[in-house]
């Protein structure tokens, strides 16, 4: 049998949920707090030389929302831009989320916590579906990605200290292969693999890229065996 290509495929939100129950992990992943072991994605999937663990001794724990909501019929991505002014990753495109507290019960809550600060998502109007894969990134975050489904009737409040701006994309849109690019550049010397979904004027890339690829990879049956050597 063919694969589908994501054009092909359902978005409902029905289908979707389905799909997410299947191909999610029900456990946060291993790896989180123990740098013995090393992620099953990240920076380094499209960078052969940059092996797994290669910031060994200055790992950050952190937790993202993937936010997923109905939209006339179809599923839409939640994500934000973040201000210039941050420390880290100013003016990028990044899903909810930071550091993973002490006081948090979970990288669940850490990733709703933070998406309250940042967006004003009450939880109780999210639905969590599952986990994807840690994904480690070249700057030494150890990310926990929770997807979730989110009340229709969700209007976010952005915090303006954090977010510049929230948006939203088609899933559709982030679930077909030929939307995801590949982009390099120059870091710490050498050339940089990323991956890249450019959507109108939004340039999503890097490590929300990737968890975005890593959402594919696990709930969408649409990879050729090329892609699959590939991605």
């Amino acid at each position: 049998m063919q694969d589908q290509v994501a054009g092909e495929l359902d978005f409902s939100l029905e289908s979707v949920f389905s799909r997410l129950r299947s191909g999610l992990r029900q456990k946060a992943p291993d790896g989180v707090h123990d740098d013995g072991l090393d992620p099953d994605c990240g920076d380094h999937d499209l960078n052969p030389g940059m092996s797994p663990g290669f910031l060994a001794n200055s790992k950050r724990r952190a937790a993202v929302l993937v936010p997923l909501i109905e939209r006339a019929g179809a599923v839409n991505v939640i994500l934000t831009t973040r201000t210039e002014h941050l420390p880290t990753h100013a003016g990028q495109i990044s899903f909810p989320g930071g550091k993973i507290d002490d006081a948090d019960d979970s990288p669940l809550g850490a990733a709703l916590r933070e998406a309250h600060e940042e967006i004003g998502l009450d939880p109780v109007m999210a639905q969590p579906a599952g986990y994807l894969d840690l994904y480690e990134t070249s700057t030494g975050f150890r990310i926990v990605p929770t997807v979730a489904v989110i009340a229709p009737d969700f209007i976010p409040v952005p915090e303006p200290g954090e977010v510049a701006n929230v948006f939203e994309v088609p899933l559709a849109f982030l679930m077909n292969p030929a939307n995801h690019q590949r982009g390099s550049r120059e870091w710490q010397g050498k050339q940089r693999y990323f991956y890249a979904m450019p959507f109108g004027e939004h340039y999503i890339w890097g490590a929300t890229a990737g968890i975005i690829r890593n959402l594919y990879n696990r709930t969408h049956k649409t990879l050729t065996d090329q892609e699959r050597t590939l991605g």
